[in-house]
């Protein structure tokens, strides 16, 4: 079920809640039947210290991928646009049933494009079209100008390298033994809070709390920013790269077959 565009941004606060709910609870049983029994030293805040830097290292890592991935949707828009474009120009000075079948094939790759990004569609179903797209461009061959057809292969190239760059950053995890370390390191963090003892305990239950909350968030934020194309679960608007480029260029297209039908 799809969240709602203004609960979005909350997704992953609401997600966390039942975990933060839970270790409240536990600091609170823990309190009442006196499980509270080391104080806070200097190691402990070491311990805080060390999972906090390496969470920064693993969030610096994740987002330099994340920057490269906003990109993608607006260069793989702009590769299809411009295949289009060139298939459109063949189909006006050399329409014949080639170029024809060539632009109801490229509508229905456009679509499985679209499908392929929420999973509907497979990456070995888009790369076999990519090669489909051969037997047409060896068609072509006798009715296009060479330039036209390569900047048509390029095109091709481009999108092959975009849609295998996609699936490795949906697929391939960021150090995954830097993962385990942080996850680790932030549960016997969250551990030691519930068995520290200071007082008064309200401020105890607060920084629990609070430190807690920092942690489980930042890990989840940075697993949900290690795979920007996860649309499946809760759509764009959370953490996912916006595929906004392939989706205006559905409307480019049908403007331009409206204009010249």
């Amino acid at each position: 079920m799809k969240l709602s565009s203004k609960l979005k941004k909350w997704h992953l606060v609401i997600k966390i809640a039942p975990i933060l709910l839970s270790i409240v609870v536990l600091k609170l049983l823990f309190h009442k039947f006196g499980a509270e029994f080391i104080s806070l030293n200097a190691l402990f805040t070491s311990l805080i210290g060390a999972t906090t830097f390496l969470i920064g290292f693993l969030i610096t890592g994740v987002i330099s991928d994340y920057k490269e991935s906003e990109k993608i949707p607006g260069d793989m828009a702009s590769g299809l646009e411009a295949l289009y474009d060139e298939a459109y120009i063949l189909d006006k000075n050399h329409g014949n049933e080639v170029t024809r079948d060539f632009l109801v094939f490229y509508e229905k790759f456009l679509r499985s494009i679209n499908d392929w990004f929420y999973r509907k569609e497979k990456t070995k179903g888009i790369i076999e079209k990519l090669h489909e797209m051969d037997d047409y461009f060896a068609k072509f061959e006798s009715i296009i100008q060479p330039n036209f057809l390569t900047r048509m292969k390029n095109e091709q190239s481009n999108l092959r390298k975009l849609v295998i760059r996609v699936d490795n950053i949906r697929d391939l995890s960021f150090i995954e033994s830097a993962y385990t370390i942080v996850e680790s390191l932030a549960f016997f963090v969250v551990v030691g809070l519930l068995i520290l003892k200071v007082e008064p305990f309200y401020e105890a239950l607060f920084f629990t709390a609070l430190v807690s909350f920092l942690m489980v968030y930042m890990i989840f934020l940075i697993r949900d920013l290690d795979n920007p194309f996860d649309y499946s679960k809760h759509g764009e608007g959370g953490t996912e790269v916006s595929i906004k480029p392939i989706h205006d260029l559905f409307e480019r297209i049908a403007l331009k077959k409206s204009n010249f039908s």
